[in-house]
């Protein structure tokens, strides 16, 4: 599945400092606009498989999981 979202990239000074709009504590920085979105990706990555993983755990075996879509 292939999911899409805003990433916020702004040159500081010697460094490209990156976010993702929609989810925080996703950010990272890189010293080339290459290596920011390289680790944009894997920062984003890794908090969608946190976060995944801790709502596992939070939610007992009779939690219902199903899709939701959102038009903006």
């Amino acid at each position: 599945m292939e999911r899409q979202y805003t990433a916020v990239i702004q040159k500081r000074g010697r460094w490209y400092v990156a976010f993702v709009e929609e989810i925080p504590g996703v950010n990272t920085q890189g010293r080339t606009l290459k290596e920011a979105r390289r680790n944009l990706k894997e920062a984003l990555a890794m908090i969608l498989e946190a976060n995944h993983s801790l709502a596992q755990r939070r939610s007992s075996h009779s939690a219902r999981r199903e899709p939701i879509t959102l038009e903006v």
